[in-house]
């Protein structure tokens, strides 16, 4: 799905990703994982086409992001890790303007908001304007607004901070089935337990370099540890 090769960008004389490749597969949850300032955000922006590398090349399901950007914008969601939403639209009318942006049709989204409002626990709110959400409820109609479409990929940048803990089990429990459905998905994280128990395969970036990429086992031996994944991580990015 994701298929990164030789990608460089600079701001400055501060080099944020340094000559990383990666791939991720269909029907894979891949975490990816570094300190703050590693360069975690700024290549899951790359990614989704709001900043441009400098070299190297990024596709998505084949497509290239920079030369063919809408086509592949429609592939996948992504959720920032500080959504910015429309405050003045109720969560509803939020979700149907998204619905309507990828030609969701309206027996589709119907369907859809109902399954996600019941499983966020947000049906009750739906139709109150998003400037009385709270933190937490923001998070959980910008996930909704995410998974309106039903992506193949579903890219996110800390999806789980903001979510009570009934939330953000149930996430994961949604990730893994749409990956059970030959979809992917590539998310960073600071949570090593959620990486260590979700993630098929994980990639350790810092100061812009990959510095280990694979299964948790496969990692382990990379790193000539038997620990846990947040031991080695400590090890590897000190």
């Amino acid at each position: 799905m994701i298929h990164i090769e030789h990608v460089t960008k600079t701001f400055g004389t501060k080099t944020a990703v340094d000559n990383i490749s990666l791939e991720v597969h269909k029907g894979e949850i891949f975490g990816f994982l570094g300190p703050n300032g590693a360069g975690k955000t700024t290549t899951i922006k790359m990614i989704v086409g709001l900043l441009a590398q400098d070299q190297g090349t990024i596709e998505v399901n084949g497509l290239n992001v920079r030369e063919k950007p809408i086509e592949s914008k429609r592939l996948f969601s992504y959720l920032p890790d500080n959504p910015e939403l429309y405050d003045k639209l109720t969560g509803r009318k939020y979700l149907n303007f998204l619905a309507d942006v990828y030609g969701v049709s309206k027996e589709d989204r119907e369907k859809r908001i109902s399954t996600y409002g019941d499983l966020f626990e947000m049906s009750a709110d739906l139709d109150q304007f998003i400037s009385g959400y709270s933190h937490g409820m923001k998070q959980k109609i910008a996930l909704m607004g995410a998974l309106i479409h039903d992506p193949d990929l579903l890219i996110m940048d800390e999806p789980m901070v903001g979510l009570d803990p009934k939330s953000s089990f149930r996430l994961k429990e949604l990730m893994r089935e749409r990956c059970d459905l030959g979809k992917a998905v590539f998310f960073s994280t600071h949570v090593m337990e959620v990486a260590e128990k979700l993630c098929d395969r994980i990639a350790i970036i810092n100061k812009g370099k990959i510095i280990a990429i694979g299964t948790l086992e496969e990692i382990k031996k990379q790193a000539e540890d038997e620990g846990s994944l947040e031991r080695i991580f400590l090890e590897l990015t000190e």
